[in-house]
This record gives structure tokens, sequence and C-alpha cells, in this order.
């Protein structure tokens, strides 16, 4: 049945904003996140609101993480009006309001612009990878007991802090991140129970490795990723990676 036309009806809003959109199919294996997938676009996607009237906040908090994701990586104004409305955003009460659609619209206006560039990800797409190679890791490594969103939403901030560290983001980026992760209530920082070093382990079988080493997505600021002459993808070292984890 290869090559059925599919249509995307997301139901959660991590899904609305982020997973029905780009034409990534996949499913999570004990060896990692993603390694079993495919291209295939839908041939539409059809998101309603009110279908997440009835998410868990669990649930739509770790929606927003990806919509603090694309904030970083895309559009800084949209990074401070998405924190400034976060209480709304956040109430499951609200999820089929204005500001809701309008934040659901732009997400989905940033992942479609990225993935018009470059569909099957050997370029400027790998921007969306923000939080994701420690995330996966950190999800992975907690037997898939976080939900996507909250490990993704730790990624950033580890990622951002590694960014610092290197000299490649602003100084205060991976503040700015913390705040927003925190004020949507979502964790961020690595689990107690979870080891650096496994952490680090779990990021060899992401298919952000390449030839023994991990790349990273990482941001000059909020709203500016660096990577742009060498591919989107900076190479870090272990070492850098386990002074943050830890």
């Amino acid at each position: 049945m290869r090559g059925v036309p599919v249509v995307q009806i997301p139901t959660t809003l991590l899904a609305m904003v982020d997973a029905s959109v780009g034409g990534k199919t996949g499913v999570d294996t004990p060896a990692g996140k993603n390694l079993v997938g495919a291209f295939h676009r839908p041939a539409a996607v059809i998101v309603d609101l009110t279908t997440i009237l009835t998410l868990p906040s669990q649930h739509l908090r770790a929606g927003i993480a990806e919509v603090i994701k694309h904030g970083v990586v895309s559009d800084e104004a949209y990074f401070d009006d998405t924190v400034r409305r976060l209480s709304s955003l956040t109430d499951p009460a609200r999820a089929a309001e204005d500001s809701m659609r309008v934040t659901v619209a732009r997400s989905i206006a940033i992942k479609a612009n990225v993935v018009a560039d470059d569909e099957r990800e050997h370029g400027r797409r790998k921007i969306l990878n923000f939080g994701h190679t420690l995330g996966h890791a950190i999800e992975m490594a907690s037997g898939f007991s976080l939900l996507h969103g909250e490990a993704v939403a730790i990624g950033m901030v580890l990622e951002a802090a590694i960014a610092e560290r290197l000299g490649v983001a602003a100084l205060g980026t991976a503040d700015k991140i913390k705040g927003a992760v925190r004020a949507a209530g979502l964790p961020d920082a690595r689990p107690v129970g979870l080891d650096g070093n496994e952490i680090l382990a779990a990021t060899r079988g992401d298919k952000k490795a390449r030839r023994g080493s991990v790349e990273f997505s990482l941001p000059t600021k909020i709203g500016a990723m660096a990577g742009a002459t060498s591919g989107w993808g900076i190479p870090v070292a272990d070492a850098e990676v386990l002074a943050v984890l830890r």
C-alpha cells in the first residue's frame, strides 16, 4: 500500500503546529525515535481547534514547546508574543479562541516555509531540530515517560546553554528560553533520575549523528540560528555536552 493518499486531521496542539506538517512519517522503536519511516506528503492537513478543547492541560503545554521552538528558530516577535499570551494559550478552556488560532496559523506558516526550502532535511530544515538532539535522547532515556514536548522543552534549554558555552549564542539567550519554558509550565532541567552519560549515549542512535559525532541545531539569538555556512548542523564535543548536562 505504498503511496496511499493520506489526509492529516491533528487533534493535539503538538500535531497541529508540528507533527502533521512537513511530510515525515515515522515510529518510535527501542533503538530510538523516528528511525523507521519515510517522507510522504499528506494530501491535506485539516486543523479544527475545537478538537483540543478536551485536551488535557499537560498535553496542551507539551504542544506549546514546539510553538516556543518556532519562535526561537525563526521569529523573535512571535516568540515574545507567545510568551505574553501563555496564560491563555495553556488554558484548555480557551483553546478555540482567536489567540490560539493566530498562534497555530503562524507556527504552521513557519514550519511550512522551512520545509518548502528543504523537504528532505539536507540543509535548512535542520533548524527545526533545535531542542530535539538532547530532547529525543532524554525522551528515549526516560522510557518515553516524558511527553515529546516536555523532553523538547528541556532540550531547548540545555542546547541553548551549549550554544552560549561555545560562544555561538548571545549571552542571555538560554535564560530567555528557560523563562518561556517555565512560564508555560514545562520542565526545564535534566530529570534527576537520568544520568548525563546515559543521555549522551542515547544521542548516538539519533538520526542527527553523523560520522561518529552528534550535530546540534543551535541559536545565535532568539529568532536566528547558526550554521548557515556549514549545512545548519554543528558538531559538539562530548565534553561540552556533558558539562551542560551536569
